[in-house]
């Protein structure tokens, strides 16, 4: 049975998907997180005044608002977040990035960025970027 063109593409961002997650996530162990929880700490980072809705921060990291409660939780045990409430809308809570979060996030982002370079050294920088805009395209 032959697999069609997309077929095939599908197959290969899959598995490149798992390389990214063990190199990245190998990187990202050192400083006592995972990938998720960079993503999470990152896109808090950059959120205006280091906080968000945890509807917002769910759809941003892509996972549901239940996925994002409980990986949240034990974040917020160990000091990286803090859940605030909403002073708009007493049914939405806050999160936001404790300075600890912050400290982790600033040292994790440098270990982020070398093993991301590190992932892609086979491709020289026209390559790279073709490679960023197509999957920008699809991604839309």
């Amino acid at each position: 049975m032959s697999k069609s063109v997309e077929a095939g593409l599908v197959i290969n961002i899959i598995n490149m998907q798992s390389k990214i997650q063990k190199r990245i996530g190998a990187a990202l162990s050192t400083h006592g997180i995972g990938l998720s929880e960079y993503l999470v700490l990152n896109q808090l980072y950059i959120a205006k005044n280091q906080r968000m809705r945890r509807s917002d921060l769910a759809e941003q990291v892509g996972l549901s608002p239940s996925g994002v409660t409980r990986l949240l939780n034990p974040m917020e045990k160990i000091g990286l977040v803090e859940k605030e409430s909403n002073p708009r809308d007493a049914r939405s809570s806050l999160v936001s990035l404790s300075e600890v979060g912050k400290k982790i996030t600033e040292e994790a982002s440098i270990s982020f960025e070398y093993a991301s370079v590190a992932l892609f050294e086979p491709l020289d920088k026209k390559r790279l970027s073709s490679l960023s805009e197509l999957l920008k395209t699809v991604a839309r």
